[in-house]
């Protein structure tokens, strides 16, 4: 059975220099990047926050996918490693918790020649070139805006009451919307920006109120507000992207098509491929689409990775009364 685990490359700069954080395990006597194991019920990228958090102290929001790991272990078992990008501000540095422990001795902050020289393990080594590269063409520092399709709701066929923008989630859907809350804040989502209809209220409600955030309502993201205008639901599109800020957008299965569309245009051929994928989100599944942060007025965004994800309430479990 394969083991999974999750963590990041922390980078920061300093004095105009690319820096890494490396940890080192006191019982090993080694040096990587700091990572983990799953925990039961947790989805990667939660695993890959709460390791950061535990093994470095550092409280951070999670960059880029970078490419996953593959080894196996002593026991002959298969491991896969998920690792993100993760920039760690100055002022994460300043309230880091971390004290050593027997199992993490110590943070480092190598350079990458530093860590090409001394890292213990030549798979770890491989990723401080994506780092790298990722670094000179300015795809390494970026925000994210995370598109969730609303959860579970109640069938068209079942609901009595009329006004389909009244329409409410299951309960299944009520348990997706509650776990999307770590995994929606692993990315530090800052606004929330949702239709006004009921079933995609209740399904961000729970990450705003855990972030003390307002629900942000646009009608243009509703599903009759698309039908009316897709212009308009691709004009707040652009919008959100232009901010700069990590949001969340929830929209509607029919809306989806001019919201990607919209998105399409920050993108390659290849990437605008994957958008599209977009289009059959399940209810409750999220796309994390990463902008480029443009360094002047003139430069434009561009997206820079491109992720999909379920909560892990993925499967719908037997609801007892």
């Amino acid at each position: 059975m394969t083991v999974y685990a999750a963590g990041a490359l922390l980078w920061r700069e300093e004095k105009g220099n690319l820096l890494l954080a490396v940890v080192h395990r006191a019982r090993y006597d080694d040096y990587g990047w700091p990572k983990g194991k799953v925990d039961p019920g947790e989805v990667l990228p939660v695993t890959a926050v709460r390791e950061i958090a535990e093994e470095t102290g550092l409280r951070v929001r999670l960059g880029v996918k970078l490419p996953v790991q593959h080894y196996k272990l002593p026991s002959g078992e298969p491991k896969e490693v998920h690792y993100w990008a993760a920039k760690v501000t100055q002022k994460a540095l300043s309230e880091s918790k971390f004290k050593p422990d027997d199992e993490i001795a110590e943070v480092l902050w190598w350079t990458p020649e530093e860590c090409i020289e001394k890292l213990s393990y030549p798979d770890d080594k491989l990723y401080v070139q994506e780092i790298l590269d990722r670094y000179r063409d300015q795809t390494l520092r970026t925000r994210a805006l995370i598109l969730v399709r609303h959860a579970k709701a109640t069938p068209r066929s079942a609901y009595k009451g009329g006004n389909d923008g009244k329409r409410p989630l299951l309960p299944f859907g009520k348990l997706q919307a509650k776990s999307l809350v770590p995994l929606l804040g692993a990315w530090g989502a800052k606004r929330v920006i949702s239709s006004p209809w009921t079933r995609c209220l209740t399904t961000v409600l729970p990450y705003a109120e855990s972030r003390g955030l307002p629900v942000i309502e646009r009608h243009q993201l509703s599903e009759l507000g698309n039908a009316k205008g897709p212009a308009r639901t691709k004009n707040v599109v652009r919008d959100i992207v232009e901010s700069g800020k990590v949001s969340v957008l929830c929209s509607h299965r029919p809306a989806l098509p001019s919201i990607l569309d919209e998105l399409a245009h920050y993108g390659t051929p290849n990437q605008e491929i994957l958008l599209h994928e977009g289009r059959a989100l399940k209810p409750g599944h999220l796309m994390v689409v990463h902008f480029t942060v443009p360094n002047s007025k003139d430069e434009p965004r561009r997206i820079a990775a491109i992720e999909q994800y379920a909560p892990f309430l993925d499967e719908e479990p037997e609801l007892k009364n």
